[in-house]
């Protein structure tokens, strides 16, 4: 129990583990080279001395003891803002121990339905806790034909389903798609993808069970080779991590282990709890994110000495507001919190699905912006082994010159980092990842049309349009 350290941690990753990648089984990951930038992005999390943010990464439990500050169930303002920031130095191989959050926030539902499942949460989320662990968020269902419930579909395995009940516990067959960083965790927490009825109680499971139990298997895929040169892929070479294709082949959940298995009432409630946990990370990343467009536009801007372009300056203005925009729609989230009875606070539902929907409906459009401003040499640049070669480096140093005071290197990483983002390896998860992380856009449409005062804003709309309530204008015939 207690800390662990990033040694600890790449070693709790050889435990028979099976996990399969570009058509070869690999049985330690920790010697492949295909998972070396994940476990070392991943282990990073695992330095609680660090100068820079060991101390941001832990915290102190009502126990007396350590644990990493993901496991921190806010109670107030400043747990969520401290959270935010953890969250913009956190590797996503970590940040999706979150999912522990989801389940933290609906423990007080369960209770009221099968207080057993409730302890169980509580459970697993201080075991993952105090040994230091990682868990990955395991929702998202095959599906099949989308206009077939989940027991209707011509496979019966195409959502995570029971298949059997014993005494010491329930057996589950199915698969779960794009888990992030699944190979990398310790913990698989299963998650109703959507709300099912009285006739799909089957589907309705939520479970934990460790990575290399007998009848998971993880099939991986990721946007970036094995090895990147930094100068190249300033992003991808750091931050690549593989997404999870995890097969549950009769796989036995023993019942301590358990958060649901046929409460059909409580699945939308599980799988709309991790939703709003996904999409604030999503919203914390935008920020994030927008704000280094600005800065690579205004760089690229002033390398060409374009900064005092009347279009660039817009341009640069829309990029600005959408930084902003999202900027200021994660501080209202935080600052405007939402309570559980259990005394945690979260996110306001309706904002972080607002800024969420905002983020992703304009993600595209920022990006051409930021392409619009840089021009061809976002795809055609040469690498560095051209830079470096003893012919041809000096013909790009020659030819990518604009003024004395901008370095060609400088100027070639500042292009290196826009392809990397957008136009490249790391850009296409990207572009796929803003939209659909956390659900698509009519998963943020749905959440906005349930939160939103819709009531206030129709009285508010009569009044504005000289229609008296009803009742009043009742009371007002009769007089």
């Amino acid at each position: 129990m207690g800390l662990k350290t990033p040694q600890h941690y790449v070693e709790s990753l050889r435990d028979g583990r099976v996990t399969y990648w570009d058509g070869e089984r690999i049985d330690d990951i920790t010697t492949h080279p295909r998972f070396r930038v994940p476990i070392a992005l991943t282990a990073v999390d695992y330095e609680y001395d660090a100068a820079d943010y060991g101390a941001l990464r832990r915290y102190r439990t009502e126990d007396g003891g350590e644990a990493h500050r993901i496991y921190q169930v806010p109670t107030s303002e400043a747990d969520l803002a401290t959270r935010v920031e953890l969250l913009q130095h956190t590797s996503i191989g970590t940040a999706v121990s979150g999912v522990y959050m989801a389940l933290m926030s609906v423990k007080d539902d369960v209770a009221q339905v099968n207080p057993a499942c409730a302890t169980n949460i509580e459970r697993m989320y201080r075991y993952c806790r105090d040994n230091d662990l990682r868990a990955a968020e395991v929702i998202t269902d095959p599906k099949g034909d989308r206009k077939r419930r989940a027991h209707e579909q011509d496979d019966p395995d195409l959502y995570v389903r029971i298949v059997d009940r014993n005494a010491d516990g329930i057996v589950v067959r199915g698969a779960k798609l794009h888990i992030t960083a699944a190979s990398l965790v310790h913990e698989l927490v299963v998650m109703p993808t959507k709300g099912m009825r009285q006739d799909e109680k089957d589907y309705a499971v939520s479970f934990s069970i460790p990575v290399n139990t007998k009848g998971v298997s993880i099939i991986n895929r990721s946007f970036a080779p094995a090895a990147l040169n930094e100068f190249d892929y300033p992003a991808s070479a750091h931050h690549s991590m593989p997404e999870g294709f995890v097969v549950f082949d009769d796989v036995l959940v023993p019942w301590d282990r358990v958060f649901l298995a046929g409460e059909v009432q409580l699945a939308s409630r599980l799988a709309q709890s991790l939703g709003l946990w996904e999409r604030t990370g999503g919203v914390i990343e935008a920020v994030r994110l927008s704000e280094l467009f600005v800065g690579l536009a205004q760089l690229v801007s002033e390398h060409q000495g374009k900064e005092r372009d009347p279009v660039v300056m817009n341009t640069i203005a829309e990029l600005i507001t959408y930084a902003e925009m999202l900027r200021m729609s994660l501080d209202y989230a935080c600052r405007h919190f939402e309570q559980a009875p259990s005394g945690m606070v979260f996110p306001n539902v309706l904002a972080i699905n607002a800024a969420k929907y905002f983020y992703a409906a304009n993600f595209h459009q920022t990006v051409r912006h930021l392409h619009d401003l840089s021009g061809g040499l976002v795809l055609t640049l040469p690498l560095e082994a051209d830079l470096r070669h003893p012919e041809a480096g000096p013909y790009i140093r020659k030819y990518l010159h604009t003024k004395p005071d901008v370095d060609v290197e400088d100027r070639m990483r500042v292009y290196n980092l826009i392809r990397d983002l957008t136009a490249d390896a790391y850009g296409g998860w990207q572009f796929v990842v803003a939209l659909q992380a956390g659900g698509g856009l009519s998963a943020q449409r749905i959440m906005m049309n349930r939160t939103y005062d819709l009531a206030r804003a129709k009285q508010r709309a009569l009044a504005a349009a000289g229609v008296k309530p009803r009742a009043a204008a009742k009371r007002q015939a009769a007089e």
